[in-house]
């Protein structure tokens, strides 16, 4: 498996941006689909974006449509999630996660990913 670390998160105004980093070691990414999901107080944790191997195919959960981009560098290991336009309901512990599996129905699943970082803290205050 793929070890991952979140970074990037942090306190940011509404209307702000914070762009949030995800390292791998152990293995290469270049195998793997990389997802985002987000995780707030006493909620579930939910899908935000995916990309595929070699970031020709992008998906996003419909409220962050327009507002986030997810991107990788595969010759770095590294996955990222630029977040423009944040909103307080935005805030949340974010997950990068690594799957070898591929397609938009399989990629919003959180119970697709076999690799998880930590998590990162966004907090987004009004």
């Amino acid at each position: 498996q793929v070890q991952l670390v979140e970074s990037g998160g942090g306190l940011v105004q509404a209307g702000g941006s914070l762009r949030l980093s995800c390292a791998a070691s152990g293995r290469t990414i270049s195998a793997y689909a990389m997802g985002w999901f987000r995780q707030a107080p006493g909620k579930e944790r939910d899908f935000v974006a995916a990309i595929n191997w070699n970031g020709i195919n992008t998906y996003y959960a419909n409220s962050v449509k327009g507002r986030f981009a997810i991107s990788r560098d595969n010759a770095k290991n590294m996955a990222y999630l630029q977040m423009n336009s944040l909103k307080p309901e935005d805030s949340a512990v974010y997950y990068c996660a690594a799957t070898s599996g591929t397609g938009y129905a399989f990629l919003q699943m959180r119970s697709s990913y076999s690799s998880w970082g930590q998590g990162t803290q966004v907090t987004v205050t009004s």
